[in-house]
């Protein structure tokens, strides 16, 4: 009789625990990602001492192995971000990031270009926003475009994971040129966003910073707050390594970014070459992949959001 009570209050335990416990989604571990070319390993890595200085929260930015390396924090006081020290126009970015575990809800994690400084009415931005998911123990990946101000009219497309992203670091890339705009996770193509001309106003066109940043996000990506950061649970820290920033640096006494300039083969666009202005058959078949196992949802066929469809949707 002892053994079975035991027994009972074992397994009443497990189910109190199963049914108590933070639920972490299954949906992002099923996968082997598809072969692609590691665009990561062609460039080289910037420290971010050299690249990088502190955009907010200065306590909450901490350098490590001698600079090159970078934890962000958020916590109750604040949050904390890296700006890049040169504006770019056109280029690969890159960071390898490693995201805080544990309950996550309403923290985000943004790694993106921006010209809100300069144009504070019509700014340019490229977006991948990792954040902390509503309801479970996971994180989703957001990605935005908008050109000249257009906010209200962001193109958001937004995407599971197929690994956990707080286990290890992993990469998160941006290719933007005057042909398209490329998004990547360990170098697969997520989603590419073509220049053809027929929508240029929302084509991001002017040089812009780079940005890493970690906030309470919870207003904003959780609901209206349904779901807000639950600090019991901070600081909650983000590594960066591997920094990758190789593109046109605007220079600070023109208006037009000289090292674009093609007075020579060293200071032609760094993206501009045929790898970077058009996907390849793998790397087509892998963003087909991506697109149809890990995409949840796309501003595309949002008829909610938006009556008449953007023109690029159609």
């Amino acid at each position: 009789m002892a053994l079975l009570l035991l027994n009972n209050l074992i397994l009443a335990f497990l189910l109190f625990f199963c049914i108590m416990a933070p639920k972490v989604s299954s949906h992002n571990r099923a996968y082997a990602a598809p072969s692609v070319a590691r665009l990561t390993d062609l460039f080289g890595h910037v420290s971010v001492d050299q690249g990088f200085s502190t955009f907010f929260g200065g306590s909450n930015v901490k350098r490590i192995n001698n600079g090159s390396m970078a934890t962000l924090a958020l916590d109750k006081s604040s949050g904390s971000g890296l700006v890049s020290r040169n504006k770019y126009y056109h280029g690969f970015f890159s960071a390898a990031i490693k995201l805080p575990s544990g309950l996550s809800s309403g923290v985000v994690l943004a790694f993106y270009l921006s010209n809100a400084d300069s144009y504070p009415h019509n700014h340019d931005e490229i977006d991948i926003e990792l954040l902390g998911h509503d309801k479970r123990n996971d994180w989703v990946l957001q990605t935005n475009i908008y050109a000249n101000g257009g906010v209200s009219t962001g193109r958001e497309e937004k995407f599971y994971f197929w690994f956990d992203p707080t286990a290890q670091h992993h990469y998160y890339s941006i290719i933007w040129n005057s042909h398209h705009i490329v998004f990547l996770v360990d170098n697969v193509p997520l989603r590419e966003f073509p220049n053809t001309g027929a929508f240029s106003s929302v084509y991001p066109s002017k040089p812009m910073s780079v940005y890493v940043t970690i906030w309470d996000g919870s207003q904003w990506a959780t609901h209206g707050g349904k779901y807000p950061v639950n600090y019991k649970y901070a600081p909650f820290v983000a590594s960066l390594a591997e920094m990758e920033m190789a593109g046109c640096v605007l220079s600070n006494s023109a208006s037009a970014p000289a090292s674009c300039s093609k007075g020579s083969a060293s200071s032609l666009d760094p993206v501009d070459g045929q790898q970077f202005t058009t996907l390849s058959k793998q790397q087509v078949a892998a963003l087909d992949w991506s697109r149809r196992k890990l995409m949840f949802y796309s501003y595309c066929k949002d008829t909610t959001r938006f009556k008449v469809m953007p023109p690029e949707c159609k």
